[in-house]
Protein backbone atom coordinates (compact mmCIF):
# COMPACT_ATOMS: atom_id res chain seq x y z
CA UNK A 1 0.00 0.00 0.00
CA UNK A 2 1.35 3.39 -0.99
CA UNK A 3 2.07 5.91 1.83
CA UNK A 4 -0.62 8.25 0.55
CA UNK A 5 -3.20 5.45 0.50
CA UNK A 6 -2.15 4.40 4.00
CA UNK A 7 -2.67 7.96 5.25
CA UNK A 8 -6.10 8.11 3.59
CA UNK A 9 -7.11 4.83 5.22
CA UNK A 10 -5.90 6.04 8.61
CA UNK A 11 -7.79 9.30 8.17
CA UNK A 12 -11.01 7.48 7.28
CA UNK A 13 -10.75 5.03 10.18
CA UNK A 14 -9.89 7.68 12.76
CA UNK A 15 -12.60 10.06 11.50
CA UNK A 16 -15.18 7.27 11.48
CA UNK A 17 -14.26 6.05 14.97
CA UNK A 18 -14.30 9.58 16.42
CA UNK A 19 -17.69 10.31 14.89
CA UNK A 20 -19.20 7.14 16.33
CA UNK A 21 -17.70 7.86 19.75
CA UNK A 22 -19.05 11.41 19.66
CA UNK A 23 -22.53 10.16 18.74
CA UNK A 24 -22.44 7.61 21.54
CA UNK A 25 -21.41 10.27 24.06
CA UNK A 26 -24.26 12.51 22.91
CA UNK A 27 -26.80 9.68 23.17
CA UNK A 28 -28.25 9.53 26.65
CA UNK A 29 -31.36 7.87 28.02
CA UNK A 30 -32.34 9.75 31.17
CA UNK A 31 -35.49 10.68 33.09
CA UNK A 32 -37.11 11.77 29.82
CA UNK A 33 -37.11 8.08 28.82
CA UNK A 34 -36.11 8.84 25.26
CA UNK A 35 -34.41 7.43 23.30
CA UNK A 36 -35.28 4.01 24.62
CA UNK A 37 -32.57 1.48 25.38
CA UNK A 38 -31.46 -0.58 23.48
CA UNK A 39 -33.62 -0.17 20.36
CA UNK A 40 -33.47 3.61 20.18
CA UNK A 41 -29.71 3.42 20.69
CA UNK A 42 -29.35 1.06 17.74
CA UNK A 43 -31.27 3.39 15.41
CA UNK A 44 -29.34 6.52 16.32
CA UNK A 45 -25.92 4.88 16.51
CA UNK A 46 -26.50 3.35 13.07
CA UNK A 47 -27.39 6.73 11.61
CA UNK A 48 -24.37 8.25 13.37
CA UNK A 49 -22.11 5.59 11.89
CA UNK A 50 -23.41 6.33 8.38
CA UNK A 51 -22.85 10.05 8.89
CA UNK A 52 -19.34 9.41 10.23
CA UNK A 53 -18.12 7.17 7.42
CA UNK A 54 -19.44 9.47 4.69
CA UNK A 55 -17.93 12.56 6.31
CA UNK A 56 -14.62 10.80 6.90
CA UNK A 57 -14.48 9.85 3.20
CA UNK A 58 -15.12 13.41 2.04
CA UNK A 59 -11.60 14.88 2.45
CA UNK A 60 -9.70 12.03 0.70
CA UNK A 61 -12.36 12.06 -2.03
CA UNK A 62 -11.94 15.78 -2.60
CA UNK A 63 -8.17 15.49 -2.77
CA UNK A 64 -8.45 12.67 -5.31
CA UNK A 65 -11.15 14.63 -7.18
CA UNK A 66 -13.69 11.86 -6.65
CA UNK A 67 -16.68 14.18 -6.63
CA UNK A 68 -19.17 11.30 -6.71
CA UNK A 69 -18.31 10.44 -3.10
CA UNK A 70 -18.98 14.04 -2.07
CA UNK A 71 -22.36 13.86 -3.78
CA UNK A 72 -23.26 10.94 -1.52
CA UNK A 73 -22.35 13.12 1.47
CA UNK A 74 -24.77 15.82 0.34
CA UNK A 75 -27.54 13.28 -0.26
CA UNK A 76 -26.98 11.79 3.18
CA UNK A 77 -27.26 15.22 4.79
CA UNK A 78 -30.60 15.73 3.05
CA UNK A 79 -31.88 12.40 4.32
CA UNK A 80 -31.16 13.40 7.91
CA UNK A 81 -34.05 15.82 7.63
CA UNK A 82 -36.34 12.80 7.86
CA UNK A 83 -34.99 12.09 11.34
CA UNK A 84 -36.83 15.10 12.71
CA UNK A 85 -40.12 13.81 11.27
CA UNK A 86 -39.45 10.34 12.65
CA UNK A 87 -38.78 11.65 16.16
CA UNK A 88 -41.76 13.98 16.05
CA UNK A 89 -44.17 11.23 14.98
CA UNK A 90 -42.87 8.80 17.61
CA UNK A 91 -43.15 11.28 20.46
CA UNK A 92 -46.58 12.45 19.32
CA UNK A 93 -47.83 8.87 19.54
CA UNK A 94 -46.38 8.51 23.05
CA UNK A 95 -48.07 11.80 23.95
CA UNK A 96 -51.53 10.28 23.50
CA UNK A 97 -51.15 8.17 26.67
CA UNK A 98 -49.31 10.71 28.83
CA UNK A 99 -51.05 12.06 31.93
CA UNK A 100 -48.78 15.11 31.93
CA UNK A 101 -47.76 15.53 28.26
CA UNK A 102 -44.57 17.15 27.02
CA UNK A 103 -46.41 19.48 24.70
CA UNK A 104 -45.73 20.11 20.98
CA UNK A 105 -43.04 22.73 21.65
CA UNK A 106 -40.98 20.31 23.74
CA UNK A 107 -41.39 17.55 21.15
CA UNK A 108 -40.29 19.81 18.30
CA UNK A 109 -37.20 20.79 20.29
CA UNK A 110 -36.27 17.14 20.87
CA UNK A 111 -36.75 16.35 17.17
CA UNK A 112 -34.46 19.23 16.18
CA UNK A 113 -31.81 18.02 18.59
CA UNK A 114 -31.68 14.53 17.11
CA UNK A 115 -31.41 15.92 13.59
CA UNK A 116 -28.70 18.42 14.48
CA UNK A 117 -26.57 15.86 16.30
CA UNK A 118 -26.10 13.89 13.10
CA UNK A 119 -24.80 17.03 11.42
CA UNK A 120 -22.51 17.54 14.42
CA UNK A 121 -21.20 13.99 13.98
CA UNK A 122 -20.45 14.75 10.34
CA UNK A 123 -18.50 17.86 11.37
CA UNK A 124 -16.50 15.84 13.92
CA UNK A 125 -15.58 13.10 11.45
CA UNK A 126 -14.82 15.60 8.69
CA UNK A 127 -12.51 17.65 10.92
CA UNK A 128 -10.58 14.65 12.25
CA UNK A 129 -10.20 13.08 8.81
CA UNK A 130 -9.00 16.37 7.38
CA UNK A 131 -6.48 16.82 10.20
CA UNK A 132 -4.94 13.41 9.46
CA UNK A 133 -4.80 13.96 5.69
CA UNK A 134 -3.41 17.50 5.88
CA UNK A 135 -1.01 16.80 8.74
CA UNK A 136 -0.47 13.43 10.47
CA UNK A 137 -2.18 10.93 12.74
CA UNK A 138 -0.90 12.63 15.92
CA UNK A 139 -2.59 15.89 14.99
CA UNK A 140 -5.64 13.84 14.07
CA UNK A 141 -5.77 12.31 17.56
CA UNK A 142 -5.54 15.76 19.12
CA UNK A 143 -8.32 16.97 16.83
CA UNK A 144 -10.40 13.93 17.83
CA UNK A 145 -10.16 14.77 21.54
CA UNK A 146 -10.98 18.43 20.89
CA UNK A 147 -13.94 17.67 18.65
CA UNK A 148 -15.47 15.13 21.06
CA UNK A 149 -15.18 17.73 23.81
CA UNK A 150 -16.69 20.33 21.51
CA UNK A 151 -19.64 18.06 20.69
CA UNK A 152 -20.32 17.51 24.39
CA UNK A 153 -20.22 21.27 25.03
CA UNK A 154 -22.81 21.75 22.28
CA UNK A 155 -25.21 19.53 24.21
CA UNK A 156 -25.67 21.99 27.05
CA UNK A 157 -28.35 24.61 26.62
CA UNK A 158 -29.95 27.03 29.03
CA UNK A 159 -32.18 26.06 31.92
CA UNK A 160 -35.00 27.68 33.86
CA UNK A 161 -32.62 28.18 36.78
CA UNK A 162 -30.59 30.52 34.55
CA UNK A 163 -33.43 32.97 33.88
CA UNK A 164 -35.52 32.97 37.08
CA UNK A 165 -35.34 32.90 40.86
CA UNK A 166 -37.31 29.95 42.19
CA UNK A 167 -38.79 29.89 45.70
CA UNK A 168 -41.29 27.84 47.66
CA UNK A 169 -44.77 29.33 47.74
CA UNK A 170 -47.65 28.96 50.18
CA UNK A 171 -50.70 27.04 49.01
CA UNK A 172 -53.98 28.36 50.40
CA UNK A 173 -57.65 28.60 49.49
CA UNK A 174 -60.01 31.54 49.20
CA UNK A 175 -63.29 29.68 49.29
CA UNK A 176 -62.79 27.18 46.45
CA UNK A 177 -60.00 29.03 44.62
CA UNK A 178 -56.50 27.60 45.03
CA UNK A 179 -53.71 30.15 45.37
CA UNK A 180 -49.94 29.90 45.56
CA UNK A 181 -48.99 33.11 47.37
CA UNK A 182 -51.03 35.74 45.48
CA UNK A 183 -51.42 33.82 42.20
CA UNK A 184 -54.76 32.16 41.43
CA UNK A 185 -54.31 28.62 40.08
CA UNK A 186 -57.64 26.83 39.78
CA UNK A 187 -61.02 26.12 41.29
CA UNK A 188 -61.29 23.03 43.54
CA UNK A 189 -64.84 22.24 44.64
CA UNK A 190 -64.34 19.04 46.65
CA UNK A 191 -63.53 19.79 50.34
CA UNK A 192 -61.63 16.51 50.68
CA UNK A 193 -59.50 17.41 47.65
CA UNK A 194 -58.75 20.83 49.14
CA UNK A 195 -57.58 19.24 52.36
CA UNK A 196 -55.33 16.78 50.52
CA UNK A 197 -53.83 19.58 48.43
CA UNK A 198 -52.96 21.62 51.52
CA UNK A 199 -51.39 18.61 53.24
CA UNK A 200 -49.47 17.01 50.37
CA UNK A 201 -49.26 19.61 47.60
CA UNK A 202 -46.25 21.78 46.77
CA UNK A 203 -46.43 25.36 45.53
CA UNK A 204 -43.52 27.04 43.72
CA UNK A 205 -43.17 30.59 42.45
CA UNK A 206 -40.76 31.57 39.65
CA UNK A 207 -39.63 35.20 39.55
CA UNK A 208 -38.05 36.11 36.16
CA UNK A 209 -34.70 37.89 36.34
CA UNK A 210 -35.63 40.32 33.56
CA UNK A 211 -38.05 40.84 30.71
CA UNK A 212 -36.34 38.13 28.66
CA UNK A 213 -37.08 35.65 31.43
CA UNK A 214 -40.62 36.97 31.71
CA UNK A 215 -41.18 36.33 27.99
CA UNK A 216 -39.89 32.78 28.35
CA UNK A 217 -42.14 32.00 31.32
CA UNK A 218 -45.05 33.51 29.40
CA UNK A 219 -44.78 30.72 26.79
CA UNK A 220 -47.42 28.03 27.23
CA UNK A 221 -45.09 25.46 25.71
CA UNK A 222 -42.38 26.31 28.26
CA UNK A 223 -44.86 26.04 31.13
CA UNK A 224 -45.98 22.61 29.92
CA UNK A 225 -42.35 21.49 29.66
CA UNK A 226 -41.78 22.53 33.29
CA UNK A 227 -44.85 20.64 34.48
CA UNK A 228 -43.84 17.55 32.52
CA UNK A 229 -40.25 17.45 33.79
CA UNK A 230 -41.26 18.09 37.40
CA UNK A 231 -43.91 15.37 37.21
CA UNK A 232 -41.37 12.88 35.84
CA UNK A 233 -38.62 13.72 38.35
CA UNK A 234 -40.67 14.05 41.54
CA UNK A 235 -43.59 11.79 40.70
CA UNK A 236 -47.21 12.79 40.44
CA UNK A 237 -50.41 11.49 42.05
CA UNK A 238 -52.55 12.46 39.06
CA UNK A 239 -54.69 9.64 37.65
CA UNK A 240 -57.31 9.37 34.94
CA UNK A 241 -60.48 11.25 35.85
CA UNK A 242 -58.96 13.10 38.85
CA UNK A 243 -58.58 16.64 37.62
CA UNK A 244 -57.99 18.06 41.11
CA UNK A 245 -54.47 16.64 41.10
CA UNK A 246 -53.53 18.10 37.71
CA UNK A 247 -50.25 20.07 37.85
CA UNK A 248 -50.97 23.71 37.15
CA UNK A 249 -48.99 26.82 36.15
CA UNK A 250 -50.45 30.32 36.16
CA UNK A 251 -48.82 33.74 36.04
CA UNK A 252 -49.17 36.97 37.95
CA UNK A 253 -50.22 39.37 35.18
CA UNK A 254 -48.55 42.40 36.77
CA UNK A 255 -45.16 40.97 37.72
CA UNK A 256 -44.84 38.04 35.31
CA UNK A 257 -44.12 35.66 38.20
CA UNK A 258 -45.20 32.08 37.50
CA UNK A 259 -46.98 30.06 40.17
CA UNK A 260 -46.84 26.26 40.00
CA UNK A 261 -48.79 23.59 41.86
CA UNK A 262 -47.98 19.90 41.86
CA UNK A 263 -49.02 16.95 43.98
CA UNK A 264 -45.82 14.84 44.07
CA UNK A 265 -45.56 11.28 45.33
CA UNK A 266 -43.63 12.53 48.35
CA UNK A 267 -43.70 16.10 49.57
CA UNK A 268 -40.17 17.45 49.18
CA UNK A 269 -40.06 21.12 48.30
CA UNK A 270 -36.28 21.21 47.69
CA UNK A 271 -36.51 18.41 45.10
CA UNK A 272 -39.38 20.12 43.29
CA UNK A 273 -37.39 23.37 43.12
CA UNK A 274 -34.35 21.48 41.80
CA UNK A 275 -36.52 19.81 39.13
CA UNK A 276 -37.87 23.18 38.00
CA UNK A 277 -34.35 24.64 37.79
CA UNK A 278 -33.09 21.89 35.49
CA UNK A 279 -35.93 22.12 32.99
CA UNK A 280 -34.41 23.14 29.64
CA UNK A 281 -35.45 26.37 27.96
CA UNK A 282 -37.19 25.52 24.71
CA UNK A 283 -36.04 27.09 21.46
CA UNK A 284 -39.60 28.19 20.70
CA UNK A 285 -39.78 30.00 24.06
CA UNK A 286 -36.34 31.65 23.97
CA UNK A 287 -37.53 35.17 23.18
CA UNK A 288 -35.28 38.18 23.88
CA UNK A 289 -37.27 41.42 23.88
CA UNK A 290 -34.39 43.20 25.65
CA UNK A 291 -32.23 42.77 22.53
CA UNK A 292 -34.39 45.39 20.80
CA UNK A 293 -34.58 49.13 21.47
CA UNK A 294 -38.32 48.91 22.10
CA UNK A 295 -37.90 46.18 24.72
CA UNK A 296 -35.13 48.08 26.51
CA UNK A 297 -37.13 51.32 26.52
CA UNK A 298 -40.19 49.57 27.94
CA UNK A 299 -38.09 47.94 30.66
CA UNK A 300 -36.49 51.28 31.50
CA UNK A 301 -39.89 52.97 31.70
CA UNK A 302 -41.22 50.22 33.97
CA UNK A 303 -38.33 50.73 36.39
CA UNK A 304 -38.90 54.48 36.48
CA UNK A 305 -42.60 53.92 37.14
CA UNK A 306 -41.75 51.67 40.09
Amino acid sequence: MAPQEHQYLLAILLGFATGVIARFCMLRSDYRNYPSYPHGYIIHLSLGAIASILAALAVPALIEEELTAVTFLVLCAQQFRDIRSMERETLMKLEEQALVPRGPDYIEGIAKVFESRNYLVMLVALTVSGAVVLSNWRIGCIAAVIMVGFSLCCMRGSYIGDIAQIHAGTLHFDKSLLYVDDIVLMNVGDPNAREKILQEGVGIVLYPNDDDGRAILNSLGQRQAILHDVSILTGNQLDVGEQEWTPMARKNMKTGALGIFILPNYKNVECVIAAVKRTPILESAAQKPLSSDIGRNIAKGAKQHE
